[in-house]
């Protein structure tokens, strides 16, 4: 009985090992290639330029509304727009540093 369970046991962990290291693999080649690289690559551009674009349209309507201060109010909502767009996207590579350290966590942990 006793070595019935012990192998219950040996067994349970075996395919535990085994599908944590099938989820590692899979979490892997997601991570891997030159898609994901690509993919990052346009989130950090888009989430740049998209704010930064959005501060050009609020700096001709000010300018618009606000003829003597012209040229000072595209260039400080150009300069706003950039800097929301830099902190979206040191958001972003923090997100997905952190999700890769997480995964290196979890595989230094399968590992032992």
């Amino acid at each position: 009985m006793n070595t019935e369970s012990d192998s219950r046991k040996q067994f349970q962990e075996t395919i535990k090992h085994k599908l944590s290291e099938r989820r590692r693999a899979r979490e892997e080649e997601k991570r891997e290639g030159i898609w994901f690289g690509l993919a990052m690559m346009g989130i950090v551009g888009w989430s740049v330029a998209i704010p930064t674009l959005i501060g050009v349209a609020i700096g001709i309507g000010l300018d618009a509304a606000f003829p003597q201060l012209s040229p000072s109010l595209l260039l400080v909502s150009i300069l706003v727009g950039l800097a929301c767009g830099c902190g979206i996207a040191w958001f972003w590579i923090q997100q997905e540093s952190t999700t890769e350290e997480e995964s290196e966590e979890l595989r230094s942990q399968d590992d032992q």
